[in-house]
């Protein structure tokens, strides 16, 4: 056996040691690549933000790059475990940790954190500038209500009174006042159309509302989300004394079970079908359906109860009735009437179904039952 095959050989098995079958950084299984310099196992999309980390990274595949003798024992004496000890002594509870499927500037901004400015280290440096509180002031690119024109305006986030101020001119009172205890914020570049949108959707007199923002710096649109995750955090410690951390942490924010369109039909089925945008959110149990994406506020808000209590998805419609343009239909089922849908392809209507079972299938909390209430006022009124 020659050096180079000696040497992938030890590569692959420390591979398969521990935390090293995980991407470093998002937890992808089986990287594929390794920064020889810093002594972690990434994936290929980090491997990609690590090669522009301005030679504090340098990156080679594990299977096809050459390996010498010195690179590999640089590997052997580090590896994840080792580096997360010093790269990640320090991350705040709220920071949140990018996962493979999250979009490219959280995983970016998390890599540049750990390794460039080296924010969560034990060792002080210039550099470190974490977010270690809820509070922030500055601008942010606002997607207007009506004109859809994103304008720039001051933001600013208060921690201890736990809101959230935008203001359309400095001198002025606040053109919007958001309460962070209802207030989710979730990255949606793909649907804002800007690789920084973030999506921040609150309660406005009863209704869900949807603002989209962006800053043309990752890093701040990164610092803004933590800071909203960190506000949120002091805000379910005191809300919730007796609950664990380690229960709180996912509820700070969250990403939707499931996005897209569908076609709907009304309550009679017997209206036509239209396209309408839907977004299910799978903590607050809700299906909310808008007449475009980006619209500021739902047109109509369902609530997904659990299936001991008369909720429930069928696959296919109900007989004699039959889509427009989409004809693959799924029906909700609720205590008081069916709710008919139709996807676009196969693929779509199985993961709307698993998303829709997830739902129904978990537990409900004691708050679910207030907002099934509340949503159930409504609908009658």
């Amino acid at each position: 056996m020659d050096n180079w095959d000696r040497n992938k050989t030890i590569l692959l098995e420390l591979l398969r040691e521990g935390e090293n079958s995980e991407c470093a950084d998002c937890g992808a299984s089986d990287p594929d690549w390794a920064s020889y310099t810093l002594g972690v196992f990434i994936c290929l999309n980090c491997s990609g933000i690590h090669r522009n980390l301005s030679g504090i990274s340098r990156v080679k595949s594990i299977r096809l790059d050459f390996w010498d003798h010195d690179l590999i024992e640089k590997m052997r004496k580090c590896g994840n475990r080792v580096a997360k000890k010093h790269y990640e002594a320090n991350i705040p509870p709220f920071y949140y940790k990018p996962r493979a499927s999250d979009c490219v500037v959280l995983k970016e901004q998390w890599i540049r954190a750990k390794y460039e400015r080296e924010e969560f280290t034990d060792i002080v440096t210039k550099l470190q500038k974490s977010v270690t509180s809820g509070n922030r002031v500055g601008y942010l690119w606002k997607r207007g209500k009506h004109n859809r024109n994103f304008q720039k305006r001051n933001f600013r986030l208060l921690e201890k009174e736990g809101l959230i101020l935008y203001y359309a001119k400095e001198d002025e009172e606040p053109k919007g006042v958001i309460q962070v205890s209802g207030l989710n914020a979730t990255f949606q570049p793909e649907k804002i159309g800007n690789p920084n949108g973030l999506q921040i959707t609150y309660l406005k007199d009863g209704r869900t509302r949807s603002m989209f923002v962006y800053h043309k710096n990752g890093k701040d649109i990164v610092d803004w989300f933590n800071a909203i995750r960190a506000a949120r955090f002091r805000y379910l410690k005191g809300a919730f004394p007796t609950t664990s951390d380690a229960e709180l942490i996912p509820k700070l924010t969250r990403d939707y079970a499931k996005e897209g369109y569908m076609e709907k039909t009304g309550p009679t089925q017997k209206e036509p079908f239209k396209r309408r945008w839907f977004t299910l959110d799978n903590q607050d149990r809700k299906l909310l359906y808008f007449k475009e994406p980006l619209d500021a506020y739902a047109q109509g808000e369902v609530f997904i109860g659990h299936s001991e209590y008369g909720y429930n998805v069928i696959e296919g419609l109900p007989p004699g009735l039959k889509g427009n343009k989409w004809k693959l239909g799924i029906t909700i089922g609720t205590p008081e009437r069916k709710f008919v849908f139709t996807c676009r392809d196969d693929q779509d209507l199985k993961e709307w179904i698993v998303a829709f079972k997830e739902v129904i299938f978990k537990p409900m909390s004691p708050q679910d039952y207030t907002v099934e209430a509340t949503l159930r006022r409504k609908q009658r009124r």
